[in-house]
């Protein structure tokens, strides 16, 4: 095995100048050449006085090495989730700086060649990172990190999980670098067993499977992409060379769990935590689909008011922290029973969210279900977004929404009062996620939105919808626009556009550019329209046209694409 090297003592006892560290584009870059990059960035955060820093780089070399250079630069590194305008706004206010790829209005810290110079090692002690965590509201939460949390967890992974990868597997990632799981599985953990990496993610599973081919690597993937394997593929092709898959930042459904068994030839380990504790537990459901988790080896687990409580190196101290999650505990670990705040008072009546959503998947009618309340006037009102199992698409098709509705409905009435059941439902292809890959409660509550016109599917395909949309002269987007004469605004068009598209393709999270968009026909109050949506896995594109009797209203192609690491 090769020699494991401290994050802290990384740079400072090196590797030999041509040890290969990272993969860009058929070339491989070394040791020497990490260590000039973070030399020049290293002299770069010294030149500035404010010890804040905010990191985004689409490159996770180039990440890699101005990470190491703010830290031996002495600075405390912001690591925000992506690089949209409301997130930098946020972030303008809580650091000294910017560097990487931010628009220039940031005024990105410029890298500077020079001499390297001597290293010496890191401070274990000192906060050298901020990351944030969505949650379940969608706020993002600034959690700090000391290097010393980040090298014992790093110890922890690798004392786990580096005999099964060997010597000479490549890290493979569908995951940002600009999280905590990303970070340690695809940056930290592979420069310290001396792993090489990919510079680049591989959003598509075509380009997973086609760098899978050229060797022996691992995958660090998210639920949200285990999903998405399409069965097409070769997948034979690549099976001999890949020595693990890893799954982190939400639970795998079962059926995902399925396919990554079929089609890869392994269960992903998974990997159980937050951004707060770091990693908890793990498990590999190999054969068993409802295994239980396997605690981390320095960590204990105990059960605080029926929640799962953690005492662990990777926390900033020795004391227990209290997790929102249930569970049972077992000889070697414990069992998840769902989030312990997700319990809420309707009606005088205490309801589990998360009781209520395994019984909505236990009916064999969703493969997904979520529940969010709902505020109405004064009151809440409970409400199911679900992903349709065969038999679930089935009775959609042939006995429309309510059918399943009322299905549902009738199953719930067997286990909760009949006036706390969910009174609005929304089937989805899959569910919405943001660059976590986490579906947060801000944006399920998004799909009730008044602002979303009635509509019915009358065709869906993997590549291809049809929909019957309704424009009542009650929806808001009328409101204004304009007083005498009411017309939908082309930026509605747009955002139904992407909404529908999002629901029923999956598209990767990130919003890119907009293409060839044209408004042709005013659309006014009471007209129906026809909407057909094209969807191209390959390029990230997906093209939308309103038609209605009198002809084309209007069309363009919206690009995503995943947010880079």
């Amino acid at each position: 095995m090769v020699e494991r090297i401290a994050i802290e003592h990384l740079l400072a006892r090196a590797r030999p100048p041509r040890f290969p560290v990272a993969l860009r584009d058929g070339v491989t870059l070394g040791f020497e050449d990490l260590e000039a990059r973070a030399a020049g960035w290293r002299a770069a955060f010294s030149a500035h006085a404010g010890r804040r820093w905010a990191l985004y780089f689409e490159d996770t070399f180039e990440f890699a090495a101005a990470l190491l250079g703010a830290w031996h630069a002495c600075k405390c590194v912001y690591l925000p989730s992506d690089a949209q305008p409301a997130t930098l706004e946020r972030l303008r206010l809580e650091v000294d700086g910017f560097a990487g790829d931010v628009p220039a209005a940031y005024a990105p810290l410029a890298f500077q060649a020079g001499p390297q110079g001597a290293w010496s090692p890191l401070v274990s002690q000192v906060k050298s990172l901020v990351v944030y965590t969505s949650g379940s509201s969608g706020e993002p939460a600034a959690i700090v990190k000391h290097l010393g949390q980040l090298t014992r967890e790093v110890d922890t992974l690798a004392d786990l999980f580096d005999a099964r990868l060997g010597d000479g597997a490549r890290v493979l990632a569908t995951v940002s670098h600009q999280h905590i799981y990303g970070l340690l599985f695809r940056v930290l953990w592979p420069l310290t067993s001396g792993r090489p990496f990919l510079a680049r993610s591989l959003p598509y599973p075509e380009e997973f499977l086609a760098s899978l081919e050229e060797g022996p690597a691992a995958l660090v993937a998210s639920p949200a992409h285990l999903k998405r394997l399409p069965e097409p593929l070769d997948w034979a092709r690549g099976r001999p060379h890949l020595r693990a898959v890893f799954s982190s930042g939400g639970p795998l459904p079962t059926e995902a769990l399925h396919a990554c068994r079929a089609l890869l030839g392994q269960a992903p380990v998974e990997v159980y935590g937050s951004s707060e504790t770091g990693g908890i537990a793990w498990r590999q459901r190999a054969h068993d689909d409802m295994q239980g988790w396997t605690v981390m080896p320095g960590i204990q687990v105990q059960l605080m008011d029926e929640a799962l409580a953690v005492r662990s190196p990777h926390l900033p101290d020795d004391g227990w922290f209290q997790t929102a999650d249930r569970a049972r505990l077992q000889p070697q670990g414990f069992e998840l029973l769902g989030r312990k705040d997700r319990l809420l008072k309707l009606e005088e009546k205490r309801v589990s969210l998360s009781a209520m959503e395994r019984a909505l998947v236990e009916c064999g009618l969703l493969r997904e279900a979520r529940v969010v309340p709902l505020p109405e006037g004064l009151r809440l009102t409970l409400a199911v977004v679900g992903v349709p199992t065969e038999a679930g698409a089935k009775l959609l098709a042939e006995g429309g929404k309510r059918a399943v509705n009322q299905a549902l409905r009738e199953q719930l009435a067997r286990e909760f009062e009949p006036s706390v059941l969910p009174r609005r439902f929304r089937y989805l292809e899959a569910m919405p996620v943001n660059s976590q890959g986490k579906s947060t409660e801000a944006a399920l509550t998004a799909l009730f939105d008044s602002r979303r016109p009635p509509s019915r599917v009358l065709e869906h395909t993997a590549e291809r919808a049809v929909l019957s949309v309704e424009t009542p002269a009650s929806l808001p987007q009328f409101k204004g626009h304009f007083p005498e004469k009411p017309i939908l605004p082309g930026v509605a068009q747009i955002e139904w556009a992407i909404q529908w598209g999002r629901e029923l393709f999956a598209p990767p999270p990130q919003f890119l550019r907009m293409e060839v968009v044209k408004f042709q026909q005013l659309i006014v109050p009471g007209t129906l329209l026809t909407v057909e949506l094209t969807w191209t896995q390959a390029k990230g594109s997906l093209h939308f046209k309103y038609t209605s009797a009198t002809g084309t209203h209007g069309s363009g192609r919206i690009l995503f694409g995943e947010v880079q690491g």
